[in-house]
């Protein structure tokens, strides 16, 4: 699975996404430019900084929010977003905590975050602005059309690496076949499978962000990256050495920076192949990847086939009879196996 990178940023994009009611609150606040500050939360944390104002506690509607931001002081809004807990009162952080900020609202803002953990937003009439505060975490809300515009441009990039990496996959294929793969080819297929999940990862942000306006990059995504993920896995499974556990493998690939990503000596060092010639080392495929192509054949009779031939190659010229023997396969399949390794077999070849 992937690293849940910026989960906590995720999360507050999606309660403040396009469609949302708490997002036309702060798009009506915005577009009346009287500006504002918004605190989402009611631990008793927060409400000792309250002073002044008054209690209203009624149901949270976009409408209401924009008619108490007409004055001056802070709204808070209980932690679930139903309801509006007070409006127009003053929040005293503890003055401090540090802040680069410069703006009477903004600095109160970034304060509160820091000393609470909580959600604020200030949003300002004068440049037009949702600036979203978490802790030590600040983030300024786009217009949707910027992050349209810019998922677009990522799904074209995507589009690009999707063919690159189909490519290098068929080539990777017919090598395996063969038994001729060498580590120059199982690297650069992993390392261009990373380079699209990382642009997924990207897309993903924006489609959190956009909300309701995002359904149609989501089904574009989708139709771009079908099993891609999986596919990087069990090529990693296939080819990491014995004594290296894949998982491991694959979060540590995650957390490489992209400059050096594009050095293909790093992954094959957590591979578990040090100072090789890439291309002049020979490695065979386990047959994980290329068996879980086969309809019909649970991961567990995989798990088993592969225990017991150890090589792609020996699953591919193993005999019914020999097949036969695996725990969970029986006669049919044994026939479903090898005709299934026929028919990719054939298929790689067209495609090459």
């Amino acid at each position: 699975m992937r690293i849940e990178k910026d989960k906590e940023l995720l999360n507050v994009l999606k309660i403040m996404a396009p469609g949302t009611s708490l997002r036309e609150g702060l798009e009506n606040v915005l577009k009346a430019k009287t500006g504002g500050l918004i605190v989402l939360g009611d631990t008793e944390q927060i409400l000792k900084l309250v002073d002044g104002g008054f209690s209203i506690n009624v149901d949270y509607t976009p409408s209401f929010v924009y008619e108490l931001a007409k004055m001056d002081g802070a709204i808070i809004i209980s932690s679930d977003l139903k309801r509006i807990l007070y409006a127009n009162t003053q929040l005293i952080p503890d003055s401090t905590i540090p802040t680069k900020e410069t703006g009477t609202r903004h600095r109160t803002a970034d304060r509160v975050s820091k000393q609470t953990g909580s959600i604020v937003v200030a949003i300002s009439g004068r440049r037009s602005i949702i600036t979203v505060y978490m802790g030590n975490m600040k983030y300024v809300l786009r217009d949707s059309n910027v992050v349209l515009a810019r998922a677009n441009q990522a799904l074209q990039t995507l589009e690009k690496y999707s063919v690159v990496l189909d490519r290098i996959i068929k080539n990777l294929n017919l090598m395996e076949f063969q038994d001729l793969a060498s580590l120059f080819d199982v690297v650069t297929a992993i390392q261009r499978n990373e380079m699209v999940m990382r642009v997924v990862s990207e897309i993903e942000r924006y489609i959190c962000e956009l909300g309701n306006e995002g359904r149609l990059i989501f089904m574009q995504l989708n139709e771009l990256t079908k099993n891609v993920e999986q596919e990087g896995i069990l090529l990693i499974r296939d080819y990491c050495q014995d004594n290296i556990d894949y998982n491991e493998v694959y979060k540590q690939i995650q957390m490489i920076p992209s400059e050096e990503l594009l050095t293909l000596e790093a992954i094959a060092k957590i591979l578990g192949y040090s100072s090789v010639n890439l291309m002049d080392t020979f490695i065979s495929s386990r047959g994980y990847r290329i068996l879980s192509k086969i309809p019909r054949i649970p991961v567990s009779v995989t798990e088993n086939v592969v225990k017991h031939f150890k090589e792609l190659k020996a699953v591919e010229e193993a005999t019914n009879e020999q097949l036969d023997k695996v725990e969970g396969i029986g006669e049919a399949r044994a026939k479903t196996i090898k005709s299934g390794l026929r028919r990719l077999k054939e298929q790689v070849l067209i495609d090459r």
